[in-house]
């Protein structure tokens, strides 16, 4: 099949890349390469997934801009579209919410009305557990209220959810929205936590540590089970589905910095600060419905997930 994976020269689309083309499918990644963070990094995604096979093209555009949009769809069919583009982040959403909402929201309505004007009729589009706010029941599901968000990042993913559900009532689309919980794994984002505090730790520098680290926590998901989430919708219609994808397992900050400090074999030097406004106190993903809907089964955990990071880290960033 021909897949369009937008967002595909980063972290998590890289991965999904390289996954389609090794069960033979062909892939178009559509990725503007803007300087969210060094577009080198995703250059180099780039030429990985390149090196996977010959049934590859990158387009570099940006989803804001619809002529693009129409013109990528009407020169390439597509069987599946993968909408993992997007401003990532809650902290930068503060500092930029009309940017957030242009590109996520105004640059997936694009997408969706391209793919219904030239026929391509499945759609799988990355969601966050940024959407679950402030949610008082853990873990978090698919059917919980979600009038909570306290980030534009988290109300631009939750407009998102609602477009989805849109093009599937009105134009009979495919779509299924994951929630994705705390991706980390080889080519993580420099500004994530897990590769910030390892790049940190190993230069012997302190690392930022906002509010409590022994409460609550995160429900970190190493890339590969995300992959596996991913790739299980492009194998089934689901007419409309919202459907979590996390490790089920929260971990506290300071468990997570030990497991670096470990895998490095050096000690961290804390840097206490405040809570930061549009961070959630805790991440935790009830995954019955991926199980049942998916087979979705995640292996990695996190005291293993961090030690392969951390190998990855030092052999691609001497």
């Amino acid at each position: 099949m021909n897949f369009l994976v937008t967002g595909g020269a980063g972290f998590i689309g890289s991965h999904v890349c390289e996954r389609l083309l090794k069960i033979g499918h062909a892939v178009w990644v559509l990725d503007d390469l803007n300087d969210f963070y060094d577009p080198k990094i995703k250059r180099r995604n780039l030429r990985e997934i390149e090196s996977h096979g010959r049934r590859f093209e990158f387009v570099q555009a940006d989803i804001t801009d619809r002529a693009a949009m129409d013109r990528l769809f009407a020169g390439a069919k597509f069987d599946q579209v993968i909408h993992l583009a997007a401003r990532a982040g809650v902290r930068p959403s503060l500092q930029q919410p009309a940017l957030y909402q242009r590109v996520n929201v105004e640059g997936t309505v694009n997408l969706l009305e391209a793919a219904r004007l030239n026929g391509c009729k499945k759609f799988t589009i990355a969601s966050s557990s940024s959407v679950y706010g402030v949610n008082a029941k853990v873990p978090f599901a698919e059917g919980d209220p979600i009038f909570s968000a306290i980030s534009p990042y988290a109300a631009s993913k939750l407009a998102c959810e609602a477009l989805g559900h849109v093009y599937h009532h009105v134009h009979g689309l495919d779509v299924v929205m994951l929630r994705f919980f705390t991706a980390y794994g080889p080519r993580q984002r420099p500004d994530l936590a897990i590769h910030k505090f390892t790049s940190l730790i190993h230069a012997g520098k302190p690392i930022p540590v906002f509010g409590d680290p022994d409460a609550s926590g995160r429900d970190y998901t190493y890339v590969s089970d995300l992959v596996d989430g991913v790739m299980a919708c492009t194998e089934k219609n689901f007419g409309f589905e919202i459907i979590n994808l996390g490790e089920s397992q929260t971990v506290t900050l300071a468990h997570l910095i030990e497991l670096i400090e470990l895998a490095l074999g050096k000690k961290a030097v804390l840097d206490r600060q405040p809570l930061q406004p549009g961070d959630v106190p805790i991440t935790y993903a009830d995954i019955a419905k991926a199980r049942a809907k998916l087979g979705y089964d995640p292996r990695v955990k996190v005291e293993e997930g961090v030690p392969l990071f951390v190998d990855w880290f030092l052999k691609n960033n001497r």
